[in-house]
């Protein structure tokens, strides 16, 4: 029951995600943006590939 408090007082990993990506705004936004187009480039050039 310790450990809980110490949980409260350390933001999360997600809320600090978060606010890192609404301070780097447009950053962010192209990153996710290209891992995305490369991910399906990825995978549509593997399902050509094994068809």
């Amino acid at each position: 029951m310790s450990s809980s408090p110490s949980k409260e007082a350390q933001p999360s990993y997600v809320k600090l995600a978060m606010r890192n990506m609404v301070r780097k705004g447009g950053t962010s936004v192209k990153h996710f943006v290209l891992t995305t187009v490369g991910l399906l480039a990825l995978f549509v050039g593997l399902a050509y590939l094994t068809r």
